[in-house]
């Protein structure tokens, strides 16, 4: 799964990456990864826990989490924390920003080239800078 990736990703490549990623793909790794790379979409871990059990698998909470963890860690996903309670995982890892609706708690994707930064602020000693993400958050105009 490159950042321009296809979707929906078969079984094969899902096992693919998986393995690439020094990643053992287990029955529910493969599972959880087909049903976020099924198409480009954000999806929080009660979604991705509802769709596998809604598939007739059985799968706790707890392994959905972690393995979400884990997937994130590798770059298989980008978790996108959308407040201190809820994250959500994008599908797509292109380098990209989003809209997100208050509202309805919908998300969606900006292009990358939608957005210019003139500059950035000085970056504290010994650091630099690995990625911007910008997420605007929207709500319905006050009358």
């Amino acid at each position: 799964m490159n950042a321009e990736q296809p979707f929906p990703l078969s079984r094969e490549q899902i096992i693919e990456e998986l393995v690439a990623r020094g990643l053992k793909p287990t029955e529910q790794r493969v599972r959880i990864a087909s049903v976020l790379m099924s198409a480009p979409q954000h999806l929080t871990a009660e979604q991705i826990l509802a769709a596998v059990r809604a598939s007739g698998e059985r799968v706790s909470k707890a392994t959905v989490y972690n393995t979400l963890k884990v997937f994130a860690q590798h770059g298989l996903v980008r978790q996108i924390h959308l407040d201190p309670e809820r994250s959500v995982y994008d599908s797509t890892r292109a380098p990209h920003h989003h809209f997100h609706d208050l509202e309805t708690g919908e998300l969606r994707d900006i292009r990358p080239d939608e957005i210019v930064f003139s500059r950035l602020p000085e970056l504290p000693e010994g650091m630099e800078a690995e990625s911007v993400e910008v997420v605007i958050r929207l709500r319905r105009k006050r009358s």
